[in-house]
């Protein structure tokens, strides 16, 4: 059975930094999407960055509030999603969520309706 575990989250000072980690356990297939998405108190979900497994982290696509301070990699190996956050501001304050779809595909994983399998969540604060 497929379980997403995210970790690395906690209170880090604007400018900050941290590297969260979405650890793959089970099958997941290689032309599913990833993504991470966070969620503010009182405000929607947003999805943040998002890839074709099959392209690998580098085609990833970003929204523009984290644009040029976060950026994915992964590990072939151990199977693990990380988001690595730099300049973290007051406003990336979140709960953090690593998903994953049932397909897959460049324009497929930009859609943000079609992460259907969710980790628990890790949360970030940012604050002086």
């Amino acid at each position: 059975q497929l379980q997403l575990t995210e970790s690395g989250g906690g209170s880090v000072q604007p400018g900050g930094s941290l590297n969260l980690s979405c650890a793959v356990n089970g099958h997941i297939d290689d032309h599913v999407c990833m993504a991470w998405f966070r969620q503010a108190p009182g405000k929607d979900r947003e999805r943040i960055a998002s890839f074709w497994r099959r392209n690998g982290p580098g085609t990833a696509y970003y929204a523009d509030s984290v644009k040029g301070r976060f950026a994915l990699s992964h590990s072939n190996i151990e199977d693990t999603l990380y988001l690595q956050m730099n300049s973290l501001k007051p406003e990336d304050t979140a709960i953090y969520y690593c998903a994953t779809s049932e397909r897959g595909g460049d324009a497929y994983c930009l859609m943000t309706n079609v992460y259907n399998f969710w980790g628990q969540g890790t949360q970030v604060s940012v604050s002086s």
